[in-house]
C-alpha cells in the first residue's frame, strides 16, 4: 500500500494499524494525517510507547496520557482513581483520535489497560471508548520490555487483568482483537538504496538468511577500520566511554550547552528521558556529532552526521560540516509535549549529540549514510535488524562481527507479518472499490462526528 492509499484509509475514521519496513514512511504518513486533522480543527492525542519515540512525534508516552504510569496491573480501584484525575479525564474526553507510535514495544497487557481507561472515562463499551485508534510500528523492531513482576503470579488483589491476559505483543491482546484495525502495510522504500542490501534485510524479516547472505555481510567485516564514521553497539557503557575518550583527545576549547526546560516537572522529566540530545552537551572543534531531530527547513534529519567546524561568534552556536558537505549552524531546537494544541512542557537544546558511538536503541528512527557496528553481543530479537536497517546501503555498512542473534527475528513475528500483508492487500482492494463520492461522504461524516470543520480541504 502506498502512503497516499494509507492516508485515504485514515481519513475515513476507521481504526488502523500502519506498518511497513524501516524507511517506508510510517512517521511521514502519520504526520501528514496529523496535519490533516489540525486543518479540520480536530486535535489528535499523539502518543508513543517510549519516551524516545514520543519526542520524535511531539507527543507524550501512552502511559502518561492514559494515567496508567508505571503500573503493570490495573485494579478496579486503580481505574476509579484514574477516572478521578481531572487532567487525564480531560485528555481522554477531548480526544477523537488516539495515535500510538512504536506499538511494537508496547505489551498487549498495557494496550488492554489503555483500552479499559478509555472505556471507563468515556463511559462507552466500544473499543477505546469509541476513539479512532491509529497504531503505528513494525513488529520486527525491538520487542516490548516485560517487567519481571509481570511474568510472575498475580497477588491476592482484585486485578482487572489476569495472568491469562499477560500477552507479550500488542497484536495478541484482546484489546487489539476487539479494535480490529484495518491493516495498512506501506510498501514503498525511502531509506535503503541498495538492492542486495534490501535482499538481506528482507531475508532477516522472512527468517530465511542463507549462507550467501552471511557471506555478503562478511565482506563488510573489514580488517582496517574506516575513520570518521559512527560506531554502533548494543550496550550503552561502550558508547559513553568511547564518546568521552574521543572528546578528551581533542585539543580545542570545550564548549558546554545546557538544556532549558519549562512546564510540569514530571512531563519535563519524560521529555529529557526521551530526548536524544543530552541535558549537558559538551563539544569541541572536530568533534563527531549527529543531529537528533528533523529540521522543519529540511537542512538535516534525525541521523545526519557531521563534524564540528567551529562556533559562531558571540552566541557560540556550533557550526557543523555534514558528511554530505553542507555547512549548518546548529541552533537550539525544542521538544514539546502537547495536549489538544496546548504546550504542557518543553525542553530546548542544540539538536546534536556526540557520534563517535551510539546505541542500537537510540538509533531507532535514524537514517545513516554510514555506520560501523559491532553486533557480536546482540542479545535481543530484532536488535541486529534495527541496527542494520539504519544504514541506506551495504557500502555504508562496516562490521566488527555479528552473532546469530543479530540475524534473528522473534519466532512469533514471521507468521503474523504474512497475515498483516494479506490483510493490507484485502483492505487496499476493498477501499479501491469505494467510489470517490462515498469516500468523500465518509470523510465528511467523520470530521462532523469529531466536531471539526468540513469546509477546509
Amino acid at each position: 500500500m502506498t502512503q497516499n492509499e494509507a492516508l485515504a484509509v485514515l481519513k475515513t475514521g476507521v481504526n488502523v494499524f500502519l506498518t511497513g519496513e524501516p524507511g517506508s514512511g510510517k512517521t511521514h504518513t502519520v504526520n501528514c494525517y496529523i496535519d490533516y486533522l489540525y486543518k479540520h480543527n480536530i486535535k489528535p492525542a499523539v502518543t508513543a510507547s517510549t519516551g524516545i519515540a514520543a519526542t520524535h512525534i511531539g507527543g507524550m508516552t501512552i502511559h502518561s496520557w492514559s494515567g496508567i504510569g508505571i503500573k503493570t496491573d490495573l485494579s478496579s480501584n486503580d481505574l476509579s482513581d484514574i477516572n478521578r484525575n481531572r487532567r487525564v479525564v480531560n485528555r481522554v474526553l477531548s480526544a477523537n483520535v488516539l495515535i500510538i507510535d512504536e506499538v511494537s514495544m508496547l505489551s498487549g497487557k498495557t494496550l488492554a489497560m489503555v483500552d479499559a481507561v478509555c472505556r471507563k472515562i468515556r463511559d462507552m463499551s466500544l473499543p477505546f471508548g469509541g476513539l479512532q485508534v491509529i497504531l503505528v510500528g513494525d513488529f520486527f523492531q525491538l520487542p516490548p520490555i516485560i517487567p519481571r513482576e509481570e511474568k510472575g503470579e498475580n497477588s491476592q488483589d482484585e486485578l482487572m487483568f489476569s495472568s491469562a491476559n499477560k500477552t507479550e505483543f500488542a497484536f495478541a491482546s484482546s484489546a487489539w482483537k476487539t479494535l480490529n484495525p484495518a491493516i495498512c502495510y506501506l510498501s514503498e522504500q525511502y531509506r535503503q538504496e541498495d538492492k542486495a542490501f534490501l535482499e538481506i534485510l528482507s531475508a532477516i524479516r522472512c527468517g530465511n538468511i542463507t549462507s550467501s547472505h552471511r557471506a555478503l555481510l562478511e565482506t563488510r567485516n573489514l580488517q582496517v577500520k574506516k575513520e570518521g564514521i559512527t560506531r554502533m553497539f548494543p550496550h550503552n557503557a561502550y558508547v559513553n566511554n568511547i564518546n568521552n575518550l574521543e572528546l578528551d583527545k581533542l585539543p580545542g576549547e570545550l564548549k558546554t550547552f545546557e538544556m532549558v526546560s519549562r512546564g510540569k516537572k514530571p512531563l519535563v522529566a519524560q521529555l529529557k528521558k526521551g530526548c536524544l540530545s543530552p541535558e549537558i552537551l559538551k563539544l569541541k572543534t572536530d568533534a563527531r556529532v549527529i543531529f537528533t531531530k528533523n529540521d522543519p527547513e529540511h537542512r538535516f534529519v534525525n541521523g545526519t552526521l557531521g563534524m564540528i567546524e567551529g562556533f559562531q561568534k558571540e552566541v557560540d552556536f556550533p557550526i557543523v560540516k555534514t558528511n554530505s558537505g553542507d555547512t549548518i549552524t546548529a541552533k537550539p531546537a525544542e521538544w514539546r509535549i502537547e495536549d489538544g494544541g496546548q504546550v504542557l512542557a518543553g525542553i530546548s537544546q542544540i539538536p546534536l549529540r556526540l557520534a563517535w558511538a551510539i546505541t542500537v536503541h537510540k538509533s531507532q528512527g535514524m537514517s545513516l549514510d554510514e555506520a560501523h557496528m559491532n553486533l557480536s553481543d546482540s542479545f535481543e530479537y530484532g536488535q541486529g535488524y534495527v541496527a542494520l536497517s539504519r544504514v541506506r546501503s551495504l557500502a555504508g555498512l562496516f562490521l566488527d562481527g555479528f552473532n546469530n542473534r543479530a540475524l534473528e527475528i522473534h519466532p512469533n513475528i514471521k507468521e503474523k507479518d504474512e497475515e498483516f500483508r494479506k490483510q493490507s492487500y484485502l483492505a487496499r482492494e476493498e477501499f479501491s472499490k469505494i467510489g470517490n463520492a462515498k469516500l468523500e461522504k465518509m470523510r465528511a461524516d467523520f470530521i462532523k462526528r469529531c466536531g471539526g470543520k468540513t469546509m477546509i480541504q
